[in-house]
């Protein structure tokens, strides 16, 4: 039995279950096409929202349960987590979207427009009504998947766009990986990066509406990631013309200071999702899975890596001991 463990793929899942066995003093190699993360990749455009509790307005109460460690694991990466928790606003003449929201979740205070302009002043004159969830947190995508590059680097991990998988191979190809689990679909997702240097906002922040939701990340320097898009389908691709309008036209029902940003990025990819849209990790056909992360990359990717993990390391114990046992 070889100590070598291969990884496909380079995306968060993948750098993620990389980081877990390396920390237990496994020795690991990753392959993709790609060498490293990059616009290829869904995780390029994710939008690093540590936020269980939002989640479970619409998602498997797992979900909820799985996320609450994700913020400790990024930080103990040594990722920059940024913890000012996460607000979520409707416009007045949706307060029964909030109210829908507040019933559905957990782990939130409401807030008046008070409330509100002690955390977000440049809000506070649009919304007097808003679900503040403190324990939330939020990290930047790409300089995560950098961090965690330089951490297996630095740990002697090779990384390679060809070569046979050598040892035990974990599988995180994501929607490349329906060659052998026919049951992944796609879910497209759409996203915009501006920058609109006259408006500060220091956490995510949700816009409830019933035909365009939105949220919105801040990425530091007057700069901040749009995204709420999720269309049923795994084609790839430049973003449409209709879904960045709708993402344009909630930023401005957000605040009209968006009216005036800069358009910098405008990115599109295909999430892996199962049927009940709930992360897997299995063996079969003689290697780990890790897939259907959907829209839950960064959040659910940590708990992935610690179970794989934890099954990889389980079949070696029961292969050891069967050796010993001869």
């Amino acid at each position: 039995m070889t100590d070598v463990v291969t990884i496909l793929g380079a995306g968060v899942a993948g750098l993620t279950v990389a980081q877990e066995l390396t920390t237990r003093g496994l020795r690991v190699r990753i392959v993709d096409p790609a060498g490293a993360p990059g616009p290829q990749a869904c995780s390029w455009w994710a939008g690093g929202m540590l936020a269980p509790f939002c989640e479970g307005e619409s998602a498997d109460p797992a979900v909820v349960r799985l996320g609450a460690q994700a913020a400790e694991w990024w930080q103990a990466a040594g990722v920059e987590v940024v913890r000012e928790g996460t607000l979520v606003l409707a416009p007045g003449r949706d307060r029964s979207e909030l109210l829908r929201f507040a019933r559905r979740t957990e782990g939130h205070r409401t807030l008046d427009r008070e409330g509100i302009a002690a955390l977000e002043p440049d809000l506070a004159e649009r919304f007097d009504r808003a679900l503040h969830f403190a324990a939330e947190a939020h990290l930047a995508p790409r300089a995560a998947l950098a961090k965690l590059m330089c951490n297996l680097v630095g740990r002697g991990v090779e990384f390679t766009d060809r070569g046979a998988a050598e040892g035990e191979v974990i599988d995180c190809r994501g929607l490349a990986a329906r060659d052998c689990l026919p049951d992944l679909r796609g879910v497209r997702g759409e996203m915009v990066i501006l920058r609109a240097p006259g408006l500060m906002i220091r956490r995510p922040v949700r816009l409830l509406h019933p035909r365009h939701p939105l949220y919105i990340v801040p990425r530091g320097e007057g700069v901040y990631m749009l995204g709420a898009t999720q269309i049923e389908t795994g084609a790839r691709g430049p973003a449409t013309l209709r879904s960045v309008v709708e993402l344009l036209n909630a930023a401005y029902a957000l605040h009209p200071a968006f009216a005036e940003a800069e358009v910098l990025e405008i990115g599109a990819e295909a999430r892996p999702a199962f049927a009940d849209n709930m992360p897997r990790v299995f063996r079969r056909a003689g290697r780990i899975h890790i897939n259907g992360l959907f829209r839950h990359g960064f959040l659910l990717s940590p708990a992935m890596a610690i179970a794989a993990a934890d099954l990889l390391m389980a079949t070696r114990q029961k292969e050891e001991t069967a050796c010993g046992s001869r």
